[in-house]
């Protein structure tokens, strides 16, 4: 019998990700606590850039657009905003973050190591540029792989299963 496999991935839904940002600007334009306070949000190439004239400000217009992402469906794992904090320019606050697409060369050797060290014996996981290849002869031991990875702590990156055979 031949191997069951399936494909480990990191992919954004780009227009997932244009729709929650259009949908957070329209709820900053109409809520009364971000009026005068030049909160916007936008979204150009790989960037989604928050600003505002305060902080704290940036920080409630970046829970609205966090809220929005995940009623759209999209992990927050697939935005990096770095440190959290917004910097000063000008006379405002920005925050920008990047979208992370593909698994880097880290996360997939910190995927392969957990699949060797907790998985059920006989799987395999191999690396192949910027996904990982997971098989075994069990389907069941791949759904376990599965289940295993959803709970995984400590991956830095939003996982698809793509291509299971």
């Amino acid at each position: 019998m031949a191997d069951s496999s399936f494909d480990i991935v990191s992919k954004v839904d780009r227009q997932e990700v244009d729709n929650a940002v259009n949908q957070a600007a329209k709820e900053i334009n109409q809520r009364y606590d971000f009026r005068n306070v030049g909160a916007s949000v936008t979204f150009s190439g790989d960037v989604v850039t928050l600003a505002a004239n305060s902080e704290e400000r940036v920080r409630a217009v970046l829970d609205v657009l966090q809220t929005r992402l995940i009623r759209r469906g999209v992990s927050l794992k697939a935005i990096d905003f770095g440190d959290g904090e917004p910097k000063a320019s000008g006379k405002e606050y920005r925050l920008a973050g990047s979208l992370k697409e593909g698994l880097d060369q880290e996360n997939a050797k910190k995927i392969t190591k957990l699949i060797r060290d907790e998985g059920p014996k006989g799987v395999k996981a191999q690396v192949t540029g910027d996904e990982v290849r997971v098989s075994s002869k069990k389907r069941d031991d791949l759904q376990t792989v599965i289940a295993l990875l959803k709970d995984a702590k400590g991956i830095d990156a939003a996982l698809q299963f793509v291509n299971y055979r």
